[in-house]
């Protein structure tokens, strides 16, 4: 009888190399993909898919699996880069690691699978996943400080069904340490960071490359000009550094803080002080939700919820809700409610779903 095929997305680094070694030792059979999903216009340094690829090959030899590769640049910008580059044109501060998952990690990547004979795909992902009453259900990972079910919230029935997250069980040292008792290269290796695929690079310099800066006033919130921003789309609100504007104005020398942004006098909004007033706001308004179980929970439903990755989950209710949009009444106040980020509801382990933030009120 032939055995299950999973092909694991490898990215060269060492969680989704262990969950390769763990599906081999469970008896699958195992093949990598390393997916290649970003092409600098020129060389520029910063993006390392070919070390990636090295650290990946020299894992399959260990493992003796073998390693296939795929290029899904143009659908990453297709899909991905152009909403990204949409909604910092239109001031808001979107995820892209967040549609990077369901639109290339769980769609592209397992239609190649598919096309490769696989009867599933796996990641390195910190998560878990779960039936419960014939529904897939996305579960936190064991590991609260590394769990990703945040960045995965928009995931479908369908990707679930096809889907296996091996690492969600361990802590991020169990990894390392059956990576290393594998002999496997990775070990050790830093942990990427930066934006989905494209990597770490002076964040200014990249974006500045796609969309035109344009100056403008930073103010107060009484009007008063304090000093100039290069961009808009540089800043997220909540932020404190790159004002360049000092601790004065109101006597007592506490630092600045981007509170809002202002499109129609292309001006920065700020404040004085890291809990200002105008940085706290009980309600959300947020659309495009999206349900794992594929309907929407009853209402009110009291449930937690993360407006950023890493955030502890804030008791919450989920006050109104229709096809397009739901509010949000946070049990206390939330600091720099983002828009273009997300909001992901949770049941204790359960991920339930997200929207994406419009706005925030009090």
């Amino acid at each position: 009888m032939a055995k299950t095929r999973i092909v694991v997305g490898l990215s060269g680094g060492v969680d989704s190399s262990v969950a390769a070694l763990l599906l081999l030792e469970q008896g699958y059979e195992v093949h990598g993909l390393f997916m290649k999903n970003w092409e600098d216009r020129v060389d520029s340094g910063y993006c390392s898919a070919a070390e990636d690829l090295e650290d990946a090959r020299a894992v399959c030899v260990t493992l003796g699996i073998p390693l296939h590769q795929v290029n899904f640049s143009t659908e990453y910008r297709n899909r991905v880069f152009r909403y990204f580059l949409e909604e910092y044109r239109c001031g808001r501060t979107p995820n892209p690691d967040i549609l990077c998952n369901t639109e290339i990690k769980f769609r592209a990547f397992l239609d190649h699978a598919r096309r490769l004979g696989a009867d599933a795909i796996a990641t390195g992902h910190y998560a878990r996943r779960t039936t419960r009453q014939g529904r897939h259900c996305l579960l936190k990972g064991r590991d609260p400080g590394k769990d990703q079910s945040y960045f995965l919230h928009g995931l479908d029935q369908a990707q679930l069904a096809n889907a296996d997250f091996p690492v969600g069980e361990l802590h991020k040292h169990e990894v390392r340490a059956r990576a290393a008792a594998a002999g496997l290269i990775t070990h050790d290796k830093k942990d990427s960071t930066g934006i989905c695929f494209i990597g770490e690079r002076p964040f200014r310099e990249f974006l500045g490359q796609f969309l035109p800066a344009q100056p403008g006033p930073i103010l107060s919130l009484d009007g008063e000009q304090l000093g100039e921003h290069a961009g808009l789309m540089f800043h997220t609100l909540g932020q404190r550094q790159g004002l360049g504007i000092g601790g004065r104005r109101d006597g007592n020398g506490a630092p600045w803080f981007v509170a809002g942004k202002d499109l129609a006098r292309n001006a920065l909004l700020v404040v004085q002080g890291s809990n200002h007033p105008a940085l706290l706001h009980n309600r959300l308004r947020a659309t495009k939700p999206h349900w794992i179980a594929g309907e929407p929970p009853p209402v009110p439903l009291a449930c937690r919820a993360k407006i950023r990755y890493r955030q502890p989950d804030q008791a919450c209710v989920l006050e109104t809700l229709d096809a397009n949009a739901l509010t949000v009444h946070f049990a206390e106040p939330q600091r720099a409610i983002t828009p273009g980020q997300s909001v992901v509801f949770y049941q204790d382990d359960l991920c339930l779903g997200g929207a994406v933030i419009e706005a925030a009120s009090d």
